[in-house]
């Protein structure tokens, strides 16, 4: 049975109403609520203060190892499973504040994530919005973190995300916007005040329409502990590639690669596929799909995300580059697999590669602050499954401000339609 949600959306204190999803569709059997926490309020505010730590197993391991799922019944098709989204970049004072908890902070030190000092850098041309311009943040002639415009023409470039000394002095960063063969260097930024920088690249640049070309890449966990939800997960993936293809058929030049993972010494940690503009084979790929081995929490979320950035032919001139990681459990907690999430994050940053995740059931506190603090360094989105559905297992409640559930695939088409936008 199909279930609906009509949510009021209200942001954090001092946040942008965009922060949640922005529509009010849902299914029948409608009902109205209110999710998450307001104000971006930390859980132990809600009375959650004892988290478990990122290594122990969650609750949803022992369902599974019983053999008890929620609704072990329900027909699979699409249309069934419900999310929630939340955008940390349009509710950016929250963010923050939610950083400066006990538990933000706990998160941020554990994945090594130390100063978010972030800069908007605006890019027009002719009067109108840029996209896919390179964008460069610069210290002592030195690049410190690299972007992409998205079609509004807006980039967010860092300082200090993978740093606990000090920034340098003010008036110390340059931002280098390139597009074509035009460029513009905007100097003596102060990146812990400045906030946002425009930068005009003149009325001589040619061709500003955003490209034709779409990139969507679906990193999906298959281990043992998505079996309450793959095959759901399959479904509702299989239909969004579909809508999204259809949509768009006749004005963008769409490709998609599917691509699956597991953990060391399970049949195969990656599982790849090229990028295709073959619709049907990419439904043929989901199909094949079953879950199966992982037995600790931590999988191989490093060599997918290795496998995704680096190994497919992404196109170097793009509308939007979409890396849709849908997972449960977190990487491992070696400090060399932290570092290495580091630099990937850092490399899809500088390649346009929006990494959105979608948390399944099973994701605990750590893992969702490692999985927004991925969506905000890369331009990205934070979706999360909720226990709406009534399938698979327990969902963890995010520490966000009110949020609208609405069914997955609705989500999805929604999250694609807005940056290809």
């Amino acid at each position: 049975m199909l279930l609906a949600m009509v949510i009021v959306l209200s942001a954090c204190s001092g946040a942008d109403n965009n922060a949640g999803s922005r529509s009010t569709e849902g299914a029948s059997n409608a009902a109205s609520a209110e999710k998450g926490n307001s104000g971006n309020a930390p859980r132990e505010a809600l009375g959650e203060s004892d988290r478990s730590p990122t290594s122990s197993e969650p609750k949803k391991e022992i369902v599974e190892r019983n053999g008890v799922y929620t609704n072990p019944k329900q027909k699979i098709q699409a249309g069934q499973l419900t999310a929630g989204e939340w955008d940390d970049l349009a509710a950016w004072e929250g963010f923050n504040n939610l950083l400066n908890s006990q538990e933000g902070d706990s998160s941020k030190r554990f994945w090594g994530f130390w100063q978010f000092h972030r800069l908007e850098v605006i890019v027009s041309a002719n009067g109108r919005a840029v996209s896919d311009a390179e964008v460069v943040l610069q210290a002592d002639n030195q690049a410190v973190w690299q972007a992409r415009t998205n079609t509004d023409g807006i980039a967010y470039v860092y300082a200090g995300l993978y740093e606990q000394r000090a920034l340098k002095t003010s008036n110390a960063y340059n931002v280098q916007v390139s597009f074509g063969q035009e460029q513009k260097t905007t100097q003596g930024l102060d990146i812990t005040r400045q906030g946002s920088v425009k930068v005009d690249l003149g009325s001589g640049v040619p061709g500003t329409e955003p490209s034709e070309k779409v990139d969507l890449m679906f990193v999906v966990d298959t281990t043992g502990s998505m079996k309450d939800e793959l095959d759901y997960l399959e479904a509702e993936l299989k239909d969004v590639v579909e809508r999204v293809a259809d949509e768009h058929a006749n004005q963008l030049g769409i490709r998609v690669s599917a691509n699956f993972y597991r953990d060391a010494g399970d049949e195969y940690i990656t599982r790849p596929y090229p990028f295709t503009t073959n619709i049907n084979e990419v439904i043929d790929q989901f199909s094949e799909q079953n879950a199966r081995g992982g037995g600790d929490y931590p999988e191989a979320v490093d060599q997918a995300l290795r496998d995704g950035i680096h190994k497919h032919d992404w196109s170097e001139e793009a509308r939007a580059r979409l890396l849709f990681l849908v997972l449960d459990a977190p990487p491992h907690e070696d400090a060399q697999v932290i570092e290495e999430v580091h630099r990937l994050i850092e490399d899809a940053s500088e390649k346009g590669i929006r990494i959105i995740p979608v948390a399944s059931s099973g994701v605990n506190a750590d893992t969702e602050y490692l999985l927004r603090f991925m969506a905000v360094a890369t331009g990205g989105t934070y979706l999360f499954l909720t226990d709406d559905s009534g399938i698979g297992g327990d969902h963890l409640e995010p520490a966000v401000g009110e949020y609208e559930v609405k069914l997955l695939n609705d989500l999805l088409v929604e999250v694609i339609n807005r940056y290809v936008s």
